[in-house]
């Protein structure tokens, strides 16, 4: 089942977060038996709390520290200007951070500076 449809507030945050750890679990075994990379996509959520009046409030990842800590790199994507998209590596642990552009077309995905 969905994690989001299943579950309505914070009564039921423990559960959800034992059930989804499982599921990450039971991924990252997946991922080491057979040598491939699993992609996870994840809602973000604007944080009231985490900017003030001088500063922007960046969005923050739903799904807690279960998400974060079985995620080996993260990658936030934005919509660019007109048709270009951005990806920006925020966390990684062989990766600097960084933004690529790109464009997603009728042909693929191209470099957003062609």
């Amino acid at each position: 089942g969905g994690f989001r449809v299943d579950y309505s507030g914070r009564g039921e945050l423990a559960d959800r977060q034992q059930k989804l750890a499982r599921v990450m679990n039971k991924l990252q075994k997946v991922s080491e038996e057979f040598n491939v990379a699993v992609v996870l996509s994840n809602q973000v959520m604007a944080d009231p709390g985490g900017g003030c009046a001088f500063m922007p409030s960046y969005p923050k990842p739903v799904g807690g520290h279960i998400l974060a800590h079985f995620s080996t790199t993260r990658v936030m994507l934005r919509k660019g200007r007109g048709e270009q998209r951005v990806a920006k590596i925020y966390d990684s642990p062989c990766l600097p951070e960084s933004e690529s552009i790109f464009e997603i077309y009728n042909g693929g995905v191209r470099n957003g500076g062609d």
